[in-house]
């Protein structure tokens, strides 16, 4: 009788086990069928698509607004031979789809205390940082430089004109300015008629 039991069992445990591994197998396979079917959707999607030319209203501050006037745009060249493309939404005013490389990002402008154009992409993470001599391209996520050195011809003025007359560093020296002597800059008091 115990003999019976022990196979009894044995056979209820194998016939348990079959069903169990039937059901891994389908689900392993379908695992990859559907990264295989995501694949392709991933390569679909880094082609920007093309949206209506439908204008939408801007929730942007007249401050945000103000920044977005000063943004270089076109195709600007960056250093080890990279470039970014600047353009206008014309979805959404004072917004702009910044282009480099493969990455496609849509920028919003941001308020800043120190007056240089900052506009970021909250999604992805992207900072475009534009000061009078370059711009940069940072991922905030990742904490990396995407692009640097990058210079519209406006900033590349700008960039030479500091090389030939750098301003001048914090450490320096203030320049002395002459100082008139008390002596000779005396005036005569004024008199009051009455």
């Amino acid at each position: 009788m115990m003999m019976h039991r022990l196979l009894f069992c044995g056979f209820l445990a194998l016939s348990i086990a079959q069903p169990a591994q039937a059901m891994v197998k389908p689900n392993a396979k379908n695992k990859t069928a559907t990264k295989a079917a995501r694949a392709p959707a991933k390569t679909a999607a880094q082609p920007m698509e093309k949206s209506p030319a439908v204008a939408l209203p801007s929730d942007l501050s007249p401050e945000q607004l103000a920044i977005a006037e000063k943004v270089y745009l076109g195709k600007i060249p960056c250093e080890l031979g990279a470039h970014v493309t600047m353009k206008a939404d014309q979805r959404a005013s004072g917004r702009f789809l910044l282009e480099a490389g493969q990455k496609r990002y849509t920028m919003t402008p941001v308020v800043t205390s120190t007056g240089a154009v900052r506009l970021e992409d909250a999604t992805s993470g992207a900072v475009w940082v534009q000061i009078a001599n370059k711009s940069m391209l940072m991922n905030q996520k990742l904490g990396k430089r995407l692009a640097d050195e990058c210079m519209h011809p406006e900033q590349l003025q700008v960039a030479q004109a500091l090389r030939l007359a750098p301003a001048p560093s914090l450490f320096d020296p203030a320049p002395s300015t002459p100082v008139e002597s008390v002596d000779s800059a005396q005036t005569t008091p004024a008199t009051t008629t009455e």
